[in-house]
């Protein structure tokens, strides 16, 4: 009684194995895996189902190692994305109102520079018109403190006349007044005087202002200084005005 309850237990458990046993050998996907069983012995492959739910379970793949050159390339990407992100957030109006106002300051100082430098000039300029100017009119300042002795000798030989009516004491001091600046001109300035009479014609130094026949002459010879020349450093700065005798 208890194998026969046993055999009727075990009966449909046997045939539902059998019944799988034969759709997994008629199939295509079961043959094939069944002979894929079969090619290697010894093995132990899971179910179907189980392989599938192993897929399904299995993490994803990661995108891309750092090291290769997917992974650089998506790191490259991703660098340019930060970097035009930052190139919008460069151009925040903010930002570019803030250089505008530092470039105005900027200007503003360029412009008070250039308005100084612009003035400094300008006084330079004038100030350098009035330094030639004085220099122009002043320039004769030291020849005149020369002068000024002399004049006050002439006042007091002119005084000297008028009491005691002593002329030849008179022409005296007017000649040595004269003598006197004469010789302090030629050593402090370089004026000199040059006598003509006797000497040939050159007409560099001398103007003539008359002119005689004269025999036994050869050339053009000074007869007479109507005026004298003079030299400022050995340039002639007036001619001599004299009389010419002129060959016949």
């Amino acid at each position: 009684m208890r194998h026969f309850q046993n055999s009727v237990l075990e009966k449909p458990y046997t045939i539902q194995l059998e019944q799988d046993v034969f759709m997994s050998k008629n199939s295509p996907l079961g043959k094939g895996e069944a002979d894929a069983r079969q090619e290697v012995p010894g093995q132990d492959f899971p179910p179907a189902e189980n392989e599938e739910k192993d897929q399904a379970e299995a993490p994803p793949a990661e995108s891309s190692a750092p090291g290769t050159p997917e992974g650089a390339a998506s790191e490259s990407g991703q660098g340019a994305s930060d970097l035009r992100s930052g190139d919008l957030r460069s151009g925040d109006p903010e930002s570019g109102e803030q250089k505008a106002a530092e470039l105005e300051v900027k200007l503003a100082e360029l412009n008070d520079q250039y308005l100084r430098k612009a003035a400094d000039f300008e006084n330079f300029r004038k100030r350098t018109i009035r330094e030639k100017q004085e220099l122009t009119e002043f320039a004769n300042q030291s020849l005149i403190l020369d002068l000024l002795p002399v004049i006050d000798d002439f006042e007091r030989a002119i005084k000297s006349a008028e009491t005691s009516k002593d002329f030849p004491s008179f022409y005296e001091g007017v000649s040595m007044i004269e003598k006197r600046l004469s010789a302090q001109l030629e050593n402090k300035w370089g004026l000199k005087r040059f006598d003509s009479e006797g000497e040939p014609f050159d007409p560099n130094r001398h103007e003539a202002l008359q002119m005689e026949k004269a025999a036994g002459i050869e050339e053009a010879v000074v007869k007479e200084d109507f005026l004298k020349g003079y030299l400022l450093k050995d340039r002639v700065i007036r001619f001599a005005k004299v009389k010419v005798l002129m060959p016949e």
